[in-house]
């Protein structure tokens, strides 16, 4: 099944910002998404969960590119124009995770290009995976996590999942 964020959905993401772009990514039967509250670890920045309780939980985050950058509103930046993969991830693993990363919680990372949008892909320890993309004043960040014996049975939907994280690039 493919989700798509729905056109004019709402969310806290701040008083004049610009339409959130419709990210999708496909997720197998037996996940549901979740109610976000504004008490959630990630607070505000949390625009949707999905979780299911056979293979795992996962959650987009919806944030201002200008956590990282001065960068001009109405500026369309990628992802490449915040910094590197590993200041990228360690500026947002306290929301996601609950704590820093540390140099060997980061197992692999890949720069991929889907349809002209650069993407950061993250495998970090304790099968936690991560998609990240900038377009607009926003960075998109998606994670999968799942629990030792999830991640035994269900990887390869996981890492499919993650795979399949879009956003469309926005144009100015």
């Amino acid at each position: 099944m493919k989700y798509q964020r729905p056109e004019g959905k709402s969310g806290g993401h701040g008083v004049g910002w610009t339409e959130v772009e419709r990210y999708s990514f496909k997720v197998p039967q037996g996940w549901d998404e979740v109610p976000v509250s504004i008490a959630d670890l990630g607070g505000t920045e949390i625009d949707m969960r999905y979780y299911s309780p056979e293979q795992g939980k996962l959650l987009v985050v919806v944030a201002p590119v200008a956590r990282f950058k001065d960068i001009p509103f109405n500026t369309s930046v990628t992802i490449k124009d915040l910094g590197s993969p590993e200041v990228l991830i360690s500026g947002f693993a306290p929301e996601l995770y609950g704590e820093p990363l540390g140099e060997e919680d980061i197992l692999d990372v890949q720069e991929v290009t889907k349809d002209g949008q650069p993407y950061y892909i993250y495998e970090l320890s304790r099968h936690r995976l991560v998609s990240a993309a900038a377009t607009g004043n926003r960075l998109y960040i998606m994670s999968v996590n799942a629990k030792s014996i999830q991640w035994r049975k269900h990887s390869a939907d996981l890492l499919n999942i993650r795979n399949s994280f879009t956003v469309p690039l926005k144009e100015l």
